[in-house]
């Protein structure tokens, strides 16, 4: 899962960048990266592992002039986590293009050997975002044009949506020319633009990947981007867009609405922190129909995701709702850091239970997903040492028992703690004395709400394992599991070996 951002303004954008992807960086904290194009078409790039605070200081801002620019923070799926593979990315033919991307691309292979033996181009690593770079820059050099157009472009975009499958929300930047965004034909990854007056006159744009990016630098939402549509805006302002592929359909990520977006997001019309309210009425609506005896004393959330449906889940069941679980705000997430043992280990530095809240009482604690159940394990048994009687624990998503291929670094099957187990087997596994999880059909209901007309439909494939690209089969799952241990075994660090893990 990644964040990108564009803007065409009116003067420097390097600064409207930069405080876009802060406020992205929950989508992405192993790299950050930005780069501009100035009235020359000559790019300016900056890019580095590490937090977006931390990639960019004020002598390297300076070095990013331009009047538009693109910017991405990584999380990573494919590939590695090595600088390098930080985007944008770039190539210099033709005209010099510049791409972020967030998603991941189900044929990274096949293209990789296409675009070596057809395109006669190189790929230096394994990243699918720079497969995806070189097959459209390839589409727009064979139409053979000396300068790019919106057709030019358009017919680009059409012939990559039919050369490439999986997720991808992508803005890209082309020099002299403008910023060019594309969403893949089902939607999955959200891609959104605005636009506001300039402080002198005329209009700028914004394109990025959840609508609080543009509110937050006084943008104006115009719409997310349609299912294989493609938005040009040219570096003086003007807007294109064409649908580019065959059989759009809109099946946006429910995981976006669960866990990724934040709650302030709107992603194609639903509103993300109204669709975790939901969820938490579902929970309740179900402990009622399912443990109308339930002997709950009080509902604490796991900070922060839950929050919002442990409130509504707490109110629908009449129960005192309690912060029990402080959290140290500088420690990075779990499940992005390089070995198990460690992740282990950082639980308990993450997050702090307050006795008050816990001693003598039936708990049930609120999580937005149970994925390995390693974190849920550590947390319910700091529950217990700080007094509690009973721990429950609820899922506001239903068992999470499938890979996710399309941009969310989800394990395998092996290591998903709901495969092949039922609600009380992950409950002796964890250690809770009882777990309940959000069911699909809710799930679903939480987050259509009362535009049923709007998506079409969800991917919700790491629950029902139904894929909606249609290439993901026995045979795809099982490289996934042997690329997913080999990238283990190289984002290894000496601490890793040293522990065994």
């Amino acid at each position: 899962m990644c964040g990108i951002v564009g803007i065409v303004g009116k003067s420097y954008v390097n600064q409207a960048l930069y405080d876009a992807l802060t406020v992205l960086q929950h989508r992405g904290q192993d790299a950050a990266g930005i780069a501009t194009c100035d009235g020359d078409g000559r790019f300016f790039l900056h890019k580095d592992n590490g937090l977006v605070r931390d990639v960019f200081s004020e002598r390297e801002m300076q070095r990013l002039v331009g009047d538009y620019g693109i910017g991405h923070v990584r999380y990573p799926t494919a590939g590695t986590s090595s600088a390098a593979e930080a985007q944008p990315l770039y190539v210099n033919s033709p005209y010099g293009i510049a791409l972020a991307h967030n998603g991941n691309l189900t044929n990274t292979d096949e293209l990789i050997r296409a675009i070596y033996a057809s395109d006669l181009r190189h790929i230096n690593t394994h990243s699918d975002s720079e497969a995806l770079l070189n097959v459209f820059a390839h589409e727009i050099q064979r139409q053979q044009q000396l300068r790019p157009t919106p057709e030019v472009i358009f017919n680009a975009v059409a012939a990559t949506h039919r050369r490439v499958r999986g997720a991808y929300a992508v803005v890209a930047m082309i020099s002299g020319y403008g910023l060019v965004a594309f969403r893949d034909p089902f939607a999955i990854r959200p891609i959104i633009y605005g636009e506001r007056e300039a402080e002198d006159g005329g209009t700028e744009y914004m394109i990025a990947s959840e609508s609080v990016a543009l509110e937050s630098q006084g943008f104006r939402v115009v719409r997310d981007l349609e299912p294989g549509e493609a938005l040009i805006i040219t570096a003086d302002g003007a807007v294109h867009h064409q649908q580019c592929a065959a059989q759009p359909q809109r099946v946006p990520c429910i995981f976006e609405y669960v866990y990724f977006a934040r709650p302030d997001s709107t992603i194609d019309g639903i509103n993300v922190y109204k669709a975790r309210l939901r969820m938490g009425e579902k929970l309740a609506e179900r402990i009622l129909r399912d443990w109308p005896t339930h002997d709950i004393d009080v509902v604490i959330p796991i900070p922060d995701t839950s929050r919002s449906s442990a409130i509504e889940l707490a109110a629908r069941l009449g129960v005192k709702y309690r912060e029990g679980f402080v959290k140290n705000r500088y420690i990075g997430r779990t499940f992005i850091m390089p070995g198990q043992k460690l992740r282990k280990k950082s639980v308990r530095q993450k997050l702090n239970a307050m006795t008050l809240e816990f001693r003598n009482k039936n708990v049930l604690l609120v999580d937005d997903s149970i994925v390995r159940g390693t974190t849920s394990e550590q947390i319910i048994q700091m529950a217990r040492d700080a007094g509690a009687k009973k721990v429950y624990f609820a899922s506001a998503a239903p068992p999470v028992r499938f890979p996710n291929v399309y941009g969310i670094d989800m394990p395998t099957h092996d290591e998903l703690i709901a495969y092949r187990r039922e609600e009380a087997d992950v409950a002796a596994a964890i250690g809770a004395d009882r777990v309940i999880y959000q069911t699909l059909p809710d799930l679903i209901d939480a987050c259509a709400g009362s535009k049923h007309s709007l998506p079409e439909a969800f991917d919700c494939s790491v629950f029902n394992g139904c894929y909606i690209t249609g290439d993901i089969d026995d045979a795809y799952l099982a490289r996934l599991k042997h690329q997913h241990r080999d990238a283990k075994v190289s984002r290894k660090t000496p601490m890793d070996e040293a522990q065994g893990g």
